[in-house]
């Protein structure tokens, strides 16, 4: 599937909720041979050993693995954060080692470890980020009503941060990330450290973000979240992808039916070599 990003796209689904196939003509994500290494001493560390894959719109591409897997430096360098060894990656037609500014205004983040200010409403936060991306004035307004609607900030969008409930932060982070419409989500452990409802919140987010056409990235080492709502999968373990497709792919490919049986099959053999994505 990955390696050229203006090709067209056919997309088997999962689940009986999804339609059988949907077609895309373009990739918005394209990720190409990305490696990296680092070195503690004489030790090498393999972060990420020739990563590839791609995500169309309205897709929903699970990054996955153990703490120590190699996700963060992979979404580290997709954002344009720390410079690739080898390959690249190209967000709606913006590659992260040429243009990271540009990347950056392609992608809306979201990560457990994001926080709100403080000393802001939540209208004034959201209107200082939408600032930052170039937003007019009457467009912030717009976008703000629009994500006050569909997030269900209506209710404390004009208190204080330092006043809001951990779910209201949560909810409040969701909308910072959409405020400028970016085609592209990343989201970052977004479950961490969130109860059952705080985790449903963020299944609903990304049910919006489908529905509305973003191509997205999860990044969890929560497999049975993943399993959920993703609609391809790359299973990552000590800075390979060892395993990618469908879930249907990986249950033909490895005779499992769900993916933690899979991934402690992988892990158990750390000479464990990659297996063809599909």
């Amino acid at each position: 599937m990955s390696g050229k990003s203006a090709n067209s796209f056919l997309g088997l689904c999962v689940g009986d909720d999804w339609p059988v196939f949907y077609l895309k003509t373009t990739f918005m994500i394209s990720i190409q041979h990305l490696s990296k290494t680092f070195y503690a001493g004489r030790r090498e560390i393999r972060a990420a050993a020739d990563v590839s894959f791609d995500v169309a719109p309205g897709e929903v591409y699970g990054l996955l693995g153990p703490n120590g897997a190699g996700k963060t430096t992979m979404m580290r360098m997709i954002l344009g954060l720390l410079k690739p060894d080898e390959g690249y990656a190209e967000i709606a037609g913006h590659r992260s080692d040429h243009q990271p500014d540009e990347v950056k205004r392609q992608v809306g983040f979201v990560s457990a470890a994001a926080g709100v200010y403080q000393w802001l409403t939540g209208r004034e936060m959201l209107g200082f980020f939408g600032e930052i991306y170039g937003l007019s004035e009457d467009e912030v307004k717009t976008r703000i009503e629009e994500l006050s609607s569909i997030l269900d900030l209506a209710g404390f969008i004009d208190q204080g941060c330092a006043t809001l409930s951990t779910g209201q932060k949560q909810r409040l982070s969701l909308a910072r990330a959409l405020i400028h419409d970016p085609p592209v989500m990343i989201l970052d452990e977004p479950t961490l450290g969130l109860d059952v409802i705080g985790s449903q919140v963020i299944f609903n987010y990304i049910d919006i973000l489908r529905e509305r056409d973003k191509s997205i990235i999860l990044c969890t080492h929560r497999l049975e979240q993943a399993q959920r709502v993703c609609n391809r999968f790359g299973l990552m373990h000590r800075g390979r992808k060892v395993l990618s497709g469908s879930l249907e792919d990986l249950q033909k490919q490895t005779g499992k039916s769900d993916l933690v049986e899979m991934f402690i099959d992988l892990i158990e053999d750390d000479n464990v070599a990659p297996i063809q994505q599909v």
